[in-house]
């Protein structure tokens, strides 16, 4: 077997956090952040270059395995470990320090025509982050040029609907259970008004 076909037998790695886990405190803690990242996130990543060795998934990209497993119950697993993967890569760049604000002027404009201003986005955003039942996710995404904001179950994502995610907010319970135990909304709100990545989604309009 020869070095490159070797390496390809793990070709998806854990990517770096974009700040130190200490960054986003207080709204969420370093602990959160050791967790998180360093346990929930890297095991998804792990346990995805297991399933997908030796299969007809091995050399695929994230993006190309999820939309190639979506919906199959006997890719279930595969389908879980890479949306995961991929959605808590989305989720860490979705979020800075310091963030919060007004958004770049070209997503402001979309924000004000879909929402009518930046607080109709953000209402709209808490609102699917709060009210998913269990665990999920709730998204910015564009859909045919228009901005809407989504909540997603488990591992799902706007990419297997079609849409071009731009943000999201992780509402799994190991996202902010150490912070704020059973208070959701205040995470939740914290983030939006203090985290939020507004240039991220600025940039994943394209």
């Amino acid at each position: 077997m020869n070095k490159n076909k070797t390496a390809s037998a793990a070709p998806h790695m854990l990517p770096a956090l974009p700040y130190a886990d200490s960054a986003l405190a207080p709204v969420i803690s370093a602990n959160t952040i050791g967790f998180h990242y360093g346990k929930h996130h890297k095991g998804y990543v792990d346990n995805l270059n297991k399933l997908a060795a030796g299969t007809k998934f091995a050399e695929l990209t994230l993006e190309e395995i999820i939309t190639a497993t979506a919906g199959k119950a006997d890719d279930a697993a595969i389908f879980n470990n890479a949306a995961q993967a991929w959605n808590h890569a989305f989720y860490w760049r979705s979020l800075m320090p310091k963030g919060g604000g007004e958004p770049p002027a070209a997503l402001k404009l979309k924000i004000d025509a879909a929402f009518g201003n930046l607080d109709g986005c953000k209402k709209e955003l808490a609102a699917a982050a709060t009210t998913q039942f269990g665990s999920g996710w709730a998204w910015l995404a564009l859909d045919g040029g228009k901005l809407k904001v989504v909540k997603t179950g488990n591992a799902d994502s706007p990419l297997t609907k079609g849409m071009k995610p731009l943000l999201t907010i992780d509402v799994w319970e190991h996202a902010y259970y150490l912070d704020y135990q059973n208070r959701r909304a205040d995470y939740v709100s914290a983030v939006l008004e203090k985290l939020i990545n507004w240039e991220f989604a600025a940039a994943n309009l394209g």
